[in-house]
């Protein structure tokens, strides 16, 4: 089989150091959950400001920028989809051109100075607009200092969310059992690290935001994340640090235009597809066995007669495979958008419900976006049992390291948030029902919603993390990583889709001839029944999911690939070697063992002089 050179090797620069498989770069002082700590401290730090603004922002416009309801919701969810969009930038760069460390604090930079442009117009009272009555009130350069603080802060944020989760996974070997249940901890750990920092950010920045001025609680929003960045920074001596390789685009570009243009030449057999050597392959990018699926990409691994191999030429099996386990995920990444919608739900027209119910905690005033810390505070206390209790159970019966599958977890998620959206419906029929009577329910009653919602968040969120990364190609894991936040970008620009697709039809068929979603009272809205459409939608969406899912077909594992350990990395063989022996259950194994007992001992009544050395070398290597 001919061999490969250039770009479709997977080249990738960087010291003799870097090449090292991550299972032993652990070894050397680097790696492992001494170095996600300082990942996991900005996550928290982050995730306070981030979070807090998250859920509190659609009041900041409504009360300081006097936008109307539904553009109020428009334009957080138009900025929280451009933000998850974004991320796909900051994993491409990741993958292609920066390492993830300076990716993220490139981005990072960013996101600080869009906060400290956000807080200065929050402080600044000129540069607040005057009440108009209109759906917005913004214009001229009130304008402009907005919505360039806003995308300025999509672009920072989405940027290190894209590459932040695969910089903390790469301190993980996956291909060592051991290390692989230790990368399925890591996401959960990271999601606990988000969560504690929201809970401090919508009970702490949103009371000082409301009651205090918003302009404070931005400012503690970008002091909290500088410093979270400086800590992230301080920790460069303990990562591994995966140096940067071909653009994936451009790889996944390559295979496309050579299908469509052999599309005409017939199949070859799959061992005359080309392929690159064992030698050509860097110690830790991994070689893809062919799979059957989408076989009409095969034909950009066809190398005409006469041709020598080179870029744009002809592609290795592994990249066209690289590519199908993209398209794989494309359907799974489709059905969980509309579970996104629902979030966006919960981030705007919640918050404004709540703004409308007694907020009053004996003396305090409750503020609306500090009822998400009811869940917040139900996944701390989960997570952990998850991960300390429920994991090492389902284990026993599933030997999968997390427990249950990726696609199992996120299975879960869905479901609950049809849930949600359905209990959401009832609590808004009774809150309009007896604010309309002149009694006002507590804020409370949300935290039925919430609390459902964020359950379903724990599942999804981890295994589409967890999924993502561990079925992406060893040149693709930030871009594969940046599809969960991607699925959250396409969920919140639906949502508003949908507010203004609902709005355009009720207003024609409704006898009031107003739409369900109007003006700045929710009194005279029909809240609840867009809520039982998005359950109704998501009963729709999970049946689909069940399909994608079932028709999915996992990444097989490196030991049973091709790959086998070279005899001179004897570290790396072992890794393997449990690795596949991790696969066998205990009673497999006991019979395994009885079995070459057996067979010794017949070897040694035939012929004992022969049967000294292998018995030997046997044993030896089994211990």
């Amino acid at each position: 089989m001919p061999k490969l050179s250039g770009c479709m090797q997977g080249d990738v620069e960087g010291s003799k150091e870097d090449h090292v498989p991550l299972g032993l770069a652990g070894k050397k002082g680097r790696g492992g959950f001494r170095a996600t700590m300082f990942v996991y401290g900005l996550v928290a730090l982050d995730s306070m400001g981030f979070v807090a603004n998250m859920v509190s922002l659609v009041l900041y416009f409504m009360g300081v920028m006097h936008f109307d309801i539904p553009t109020s919701a428009n334009t957080l969810t138009n900025l929280m989809g451009s933000t998850f969009l974004l991320t796909v930038l900051g994993g491409f760069i990741s993958d292609a051109y920066l390492n993830r460390l300076h990716t993220v604090l490139l981005f990072g930079f960013l996101e600080i100075m869009a906060l400290v442009l956000i807080t200065i117009q929050a402080h600044a009272k000129n540069m607040h607009p005057p009440a108009c009555g209109k759906a917005s009130c913004v214009e001229g350069g009130i304008e402009y200092m907005l919505y360039f603080s806003l995308g300025l802060l999509a672009l920072g944020s989405g940027g290190v969310r894209g590459a932040l989760p695969a910089l903390g996974a790469d301190q993980f070997n996956e291909k060592d059992p051991e290390e692989a249940r230790a990368l399925a901890s890591y996401f959960n750990w990271m999601t606990l690290s988000t969560v504690v920092g929201a809970v401090v950010g919508v009970t702490g920045i949103v009371n000082l935001s409301m009651f205090h001025g918003w302009w404070k609680g931005f400012l503690v929003s970008t002091v909290g994340t500088f410093i979270g960045f400086v800590i992230l920074a301080a920790g460069k001596p303990f990562y591994h640090l995966r140096q940067p390789g071909d653009s994936p685009l451009i790889r996944i570009a390559q295979v496309f235009a050579l299908a469509i243009r052999n599309r005409r030449l017939p199949l070859p057999k799959v061992e005359e597809l080309y392929e690159i050597s064992d030698k050509e392959t860097i110690a830790y990018e991994e070689k893809l066995e062919h799979t059957e699926q989408f076989r009409f990409l095969d034909k950009a691994a066809i190398l005409p007669e006469g041709t020598q191999p080179a870029p744009w030429k002809v592609c290795s099996v592994t990249q066209v495979e690289e590519v199908k386990i993209l398209t794989r995920m494309l359907p799974i990444l489709g059905s969980t958008i509309i579970m996104n919608t629902c979030l966006a739900q919960l981030q705007t027209f919640s918050v404004q419900q709540g703004n409308d119910m007694y907020r009053k905690i004996g003396k305090h005033d409750f503020p609306a976006p500090s009822v998400p810390v009811i869940p917040l505070v139900f996944m701390v206390i989960l997570i952990p049992a998850y991960e300390f209790f429920f994991v090492p159970f389902a284990r026993k019966f599933t030997g999968h390291p997390a427990g249950i599958t990726q696609l199992q977890r996120v299975g879960v998620g869905l479901v609950l948030s049809a849930v949600s959206m359905a209990v959401a419906g009832l609590v808004e029929v009774k809150r309009r029902d007896q604010a309309l009577k002149g009694h006002l329910i507590s804020l409370f009653w949300l935290s039925f919603q919430y609390g459902i919602f964020g359950i379903a968040d724990m599942f999804t969120l981890v295994g589409l993390l967890d999924f993502f990364y561990k079925e992406a190609p060893s040149s693709m894991k930030s871009l594969s990583t940046s599809f969960t936040w991607l699925s959250l970008s396409f969920g919140y620009f639906l949502s508003t889709v949908f507010v203004n697709l609902i709005n355009a039809v009720t207003k024609r068929i409704t006898p009031s001839r107003q739409g369900w979603l109007h003006g700045q009272l929710l009194d005279y809205n029909n809240l609840n029944l867009f809520y039982w459409f998005l359950a109704i939608l998501s009963c729709l969406n999970f049946v689909l999911y069940l399909y994608s899912a079932s028709w999915y077909k996992y990444k097989p594992d490196d030991t049973e690939s091709n790959n086998k350990p070279k005899a001179k990395d004897s570290d790396e063989g072992l890794l393997l070697a449990k690795e596949s022996s991790g696969a066998k259950t205990d009673e497999e194994e006991s019979e395994q063992n009885a079995a070459n007992r057996n067979e010794e001992e017949s070897a040694q009544e035939t012929d004992d002089a022969e049967a000294k050395a292998p018995s030997s070398e046997q044993s030896n290597g089994t211990k």
